[in-house]
């Protein structure tokens, strides 16, 4: 164990060495570091970055593109293995149809998809409106016309014929022909057996609608000899590529061998810019990047496919050339720009400075380095964390805090050990007090001081006669368990539980912390107690355990409010005629058959709030004044109209007693109650006293 403790002492430095030794070599580390790389390195550092980084984004944006090809291919595949393609089945086939639609509705890429056969037979499916507008004008068809539906079955015998549908396939119009057309002459379908290896055609002029794009073929591998095809136009590509573009003003186009532009994100604005020959392509020079032309011959050439150029401004870009392996023969290929400025410029325009400022840190934040050296404590900041927590009275458990610092190690063992040692006092003393004690830094001295406080007192019915035959660990565990459920709503409602007692408990409001509407809380605790303590005997009685029937007593008056005992121990309470008044009442209970009495000051401080009724006017020892005495009923707001009529009720009948009024009269009134509520413990008690003190008054006769 000793050999453990010297081996964990020997990781342990000087705090303030540790922070000193730590800081100044991150400086001088981080310092001299950037004066190497901010002037002479970091021109090459950002080139090296900028040439990595765009190779990244071209190969994410060739695969992109890779993707939507191999859509089209996988619903190519899907097409040439149905049956009715592989045999030439295409007049009124409806199913083949749906198919062919739903196909086109899942790829927005692709205008259409179509198969032509070795004796001329064909079909084709297009969706009207991904061509350019002036497509469907030219077709004079109702708008409700979604494809254009094309068949011409030199099986079946059957004349061309062009249908157009709805988007539910429903026919909206049909025309003859095209009685001309044969797709054995068209490229894709000569291409596909040149070489069937090659996805892609093109790109070339549609037939159909005059614009051009790519499509994407393959041949039957079983049946009928033929070509299933889909055309994909380039305008189709203006928004898939705006999307890959890198930065604010980079750009990504798709090219060929040809040096013509095959795609672009404004692919409609340059070939309007060549209206002399509508049905070609435009060329690099569309781009007026002279610089880039050279790039990419160099690059074919077997140069890097990452390359530095100026344009005429002398903005400096960085172009990336990848290919697409969908492509093939049709060598398209992806290029991507960015200028250099846009990612680096910062660093670029500001090396010299950044030189100047690596030199001023270094020397600056050397003298700095033991009020900088206290940043770098994390430790120390979570121990001022957990101190202020402490401060708060916030002492939940929490992992103690490590560190390879000795001195704050100790510091997070103290800290700890006071959370811990914070939590145990605070089972033991009132926790309103413990909470004083930190916030305001006192400690407990024997003494008090007098104020207003509401005080209650409880006590079980019959508790010796319940519990003497119990076993007194069960009697011990349910006891618990009843002043959990009472203290937990004392404490809901700011009440203070001063002290048990047997298995009584006393409780105080207003103290130690100020409490405006600490009578009102103080009766808002009785009533939860009430509820809490019948919940609570259902489940004794579940049990097999003798229920706690509880008696409640309140009053609110003046108190000594204080620690007393002796140095070595003492305890916080009050004293005082205040508090011997709220025991007296707990004890009257049994007297009346009552649950809870207060005092005629609580029920003058809210009787507006709850119910209340009189049940007696009494003389306490140590009161040269009648106190009279109420009981609570409940709050005002939730009492039923019976049981407010009853509590009027009584109170004529108790204001009669009260008045000393003819004995015979008050007793028939006292009679007359006891008929319409004949378990009311408070009348038959003043019903008794009425009868003995008539026979008292007819033995003396």
């Amino acid at each position: 164990m000793t050999g453990e403790r010297t081996s964990k002492r020997a990781f342990r430095i000087a705090f303030q060495t540790s922070i000193i030794t730590v800081f100044v070599s991150v400086v001088l580390l981080v310092g001299l570091t950037l004066v190497y790389l901010s002037f002479a390195r970091v021109t090459v550092i950002t080139r090296t970055a900028a040439r990595s980084f765009i190779e990244k984004v071209a190969q994410l944006g060739a695969d992109h593109v890779d993707e939507q090809f191999k859509n089209v291919r996988d619903n190519l595949d899907i097409l040439s293995g149905l049956p009715s393609i592989q045999e030439a089945d295409i007049a009124d086939n409806a199913r083949l149809y749906s198919l062919m639609a739903a196909m086109l509705r899942n790829n927005k890429r692709l205008f259409n998809l179509y198969v032509g056969y070795e004796d001329g037979s064909f079909i084709e499916m297009d969706v009207i409106d991904r061509a350019k507008p002036a497509f469907r004008a030219s077709l004079m068809i109702d708008q409700d016309a979604a494809f254009r539906l094309v068949v011409i079955s030199r099986t079946a015998r059957a004349a061309p014929v062009t249908q157009y549908l709805s988007e539910n396939l429903i026919q909206v119009a049909e025309v003859a022909g095209p009685a001309g057309y044969d797709p054995r002459q068209r490229p894709w379908y000569v291409e596909a057996f040149k070489n069937d290896k090659t996805l892609l055609t093109g790109p070339y002029v549609f037939y159909a609608t005059g614009e051009p794009g790519y499509t994407l073929r393959t041949p039957l591998k079983e049946g009928r000899r033929g070509v299933v095809a889909g055309d994909v136009l380039l305008n189709r590509f203006e928004d898939m590529l705006a999307q890959q573009k890198l930065g604010q003003s980079g750009l990504a186009f798709l090219f060929n061998d040809a040096d013509r532009i095959v795609g672009h994100p404004e692919m409609n604005r340059l070939m309007a810019e060549i209206p002399e020959r509508q049905d070609d392509l435009p060329q690099l020079g569309a781009l007026k990047l002279p610089a880039l032309v050279p790039i990419i011959r160099s690059w074919r050439d077997g140069g890097p496919a990452q390359q530095f150029f100026d344009d005429a401004a002398g903005r400096t870009y960085i172009a990336a050339v990848h290919r697409l392996d969908t492509a093939g023969s049709a060598n398209v290929r992806l290029a991507m720009i960015a200028p250099l400025d846009e990612f680096y410029a910062r660093i670029i325009s500001e090396r010299r400075t950044l030189f100047a400022l690596a030199l001023a840190f270094v020397g600056a934040t050397l003298p700095f380095a033991f009020w900088l050296g206290s940043l770098m404590a994390q430790p120390l900041r979570k121990l001022v964390e957990e101190t202020d927590a402490i401060q708060r009275f916030e002492i939940a458990e929490r992992p103690r805090i490590h560190s390879v610092i000795a001195e704050i190690e100790e510091l997070g063992r103290s800290v700890f050990t006071m959370r811990s040692l914070v939590r145990s006092f605070a089972n033991f003393i009132p926790r309103p007090i413990v909470r004083q004690l930190i916030e305001t830094g006192s400690s407990l001295r024997l003494g008090g001081s007098r104020r207003e406080v509401t005080v209650l007192f409880t006590d079980v019915a019959d508790f010796t006669a319940k519990t003497e035959r119990a076993d007194p660990s069960q009697v011990m565990i349910y006891t618990s368990r009843y002043f959990a459920a009472l203290s937990d709503q004392i404490m809901r409602h700011q009440g203070t539980v001063d002290k048990y007692i047997g298995d009584a408990v006393m409780a105080l409001w207003n103290a130690p912390v100020d409490d405006p509407d600490h009578t009102l809380n103080a009766c808002h605790a009785v009533l939860a107690c009430l509820a809490a303590n019948q919940a609570l005997n259902q489940e004794f009685r579940r049990e097999g355990w003798p229920p706690y029937d509880t008696r409640y007593g309140l009053h609110v008056g003046d108190a000594v409010i204080g620690n007393v005992g002796s140095s070595h121990r003492m305890n916080y309470t009050a004293l005082g005629a205040a508090v011997n008044l709220a025991s007296r009442l707990e004890g009257l209970n049994k007297n009346y058959g009552t649950c809870v009495l207060v005092s005629a000051a609580v029920r003058a401080r809210v009787g507006h709030n709850f119910l209340f009724r009189s049940v007696d006017s009494i003389t306490p020892k140590g009161f040269a004044e009648p106190i009279e005495v109420s009981e609570l009923r409940g709050e005002l707001a939730l009492a039923s109209e019976t049981e407010i009529v009853m509590c009027q009720r009584w109170d004529d009948v108790f204001a009669s007693i009260a008045r000393n009024g003819a004995a015979e009269t008050t007793l028939v009134r006292l009679s007359g109650f006891l008929h319409d509520y004949p378990k009311d413990g408070i009348a038959e008690f003043h019903a008794r006293r009425f009868r003995a003190a008539a026979r008292n008054t007819g033995a003396a006769a």
